[in-house]
């Protein structure tokens, strides 16, 4: 699935260690979140959304899953 986990990140001016301990996940699940290799959990999803502060939508797109 799509998403502009990495542009926000970016944006922020956080490294991906940074955001990493704010979601409570590794380094290496959001570097696999930003490459799209891996669609985070429902749970995962709204904590992302919390600390980007933006709805799920904004950040991920449902449109963009491979078939």
């Amino acid at each position: 699935m799509r998403n502009s986990v990495r542009a926000r990140r970016l944006a922020a001016g956080w490294s991906q260690a940074r955001l990493a301990e704010l979601l409570g996940v590794t380094r290496l699940t959001v570097i696999s979140i930003e490459k799209e290799r891996f669609d985070p959990s429902l749970p995962l999803a709204f904590r992302i959304s919390s600390v980007f502060d933006a709805p799920i939508e904004e950040i991920f797109d449902p449109e963009g899953a491979a078939p």
